[in-house]
């Protein structure tokens, strides 16, 4: 599928630039979700998504109720990122053993290869499917399904559960990995195809031009940026010490005038995933009938 076939199922002309920028992490903590909602309601970050088992999901998740215009989708979590800001799953821990450490939490980042190796799907699938239930069961209609901190290459298997997910409950999904853009286009569904961008591969001491010269040569077509807004608050840098000031830098540039006027001057669309749940549920709709 070629980027102007995406847009066409989109409703776009072949040579239009789109791009989805959706900040991560909302519910990680309260230094992410206050920037997060400000990169929503001041800056050019048009959706989010929310890590429920983490312990500021509640009030994420008290945000969004109030707020029902800004789209957000389900970050499907099960890497909790360091040693001392600890999560585990939503589903029984009896139920899901083969994704806790012997402390009953999930694994940490370093550790993901092995984790993927020895976790059960089945027990995957549950989890992950008691994540979507709980912003389901509070009354919340999410756009799509994405995940936290997994490197998908080579887990074709894993992105499978999330995708036979996503159709289920009528969701958009993420693609990045070639292979997994090119499953998802042969079912004739919009995807990301133009580019995927992760925050935190750009160095922060040159974000702001980083992103101000990607986002002057952005291709036509779908394009996605995972963002990852944060303040740099006490909270925020004794969690994560080593961060680098990648969220406060994000947050810098996201809500900066500078971003918005680069993006008016581009003539750039600014995307939610609900564009892209629209087409997957209208497809999913007719292979069912």
């Amino acid at each position: 599928m070629s980027p102007s076939l995406t847009n066409r199922l989109l409703g776009y002309p072949d040579d239009a630039r789109l791009l989805i920028i959706n900040a991560d992490d909302f519910g990680m903590c309260h230094a992410v979700n206050a920037a997060v909602m400000r990169a929503l309601q001041e800056g050019i970050v048009r959706s989010t998504t929310l890590m429920t088992p983490c312990p500021w999901a509640r009030h994420a998740m008290r945000f969004l109720a109030e707020h029902p215009e800004i789209p957000f989708g389900v970050h499907l979590t099960v890497i909790a990122d360091w040693e001392d800001y600890r999560w585990g799953p939503i589903a029984p821990r009896g139920m899901v053993p083969t994704l806790i450490n012997p402390q009953g939490d999930f694994y940490n980042f370093d550790q993901m290869q092995p984790f993927l190796a020895q976790a059960d799907l089945t027990q995957l699938e549950m989890e992950f499917r008691a994540q979507i239930e709980t912003v389901l069961s509070a009354g919340l209609r999410p756009t799509h399904l994405d995940w936290h901190c997994l490197r998908l290459q080579g887990w074709d298997n894993v992105y499978e559960v999330m995708l036979r997910l996503a159709r289920e409950y009528g969701l958009a999904l993420r693609a990045v990995v070639p292979s997994h853009i090119t499953r998802v286009q042969s079912l004739g569904l919009p995807a990301n195809d133009s580019g995927f961008l992760d925050s935190y591969l750009v160095d922060p001491t040159t974000k702001a031009a980083a992103y101000a010269d990607l986002l002057r040569h952005l291709p036509a077509g779908l394009s996605e940026w995972a963002v990852h807004p944060g303040l740099d608050t006490p909270e925020l840098l004794t969690i994560e010490p080593q961060g680098n000031h990648v969220r406060q830098t994000d947050f810098d540039f996201l809500i900066s005038p500078q971003a918005r006027e680069i993006v008016q001057a581009e003539g750039i669309i600014l995307l939610d995933y609900r564009a892209l749940r629209d087409v997957w549920a209208a497809v999913e709709v007719e292979r069912v009938h």
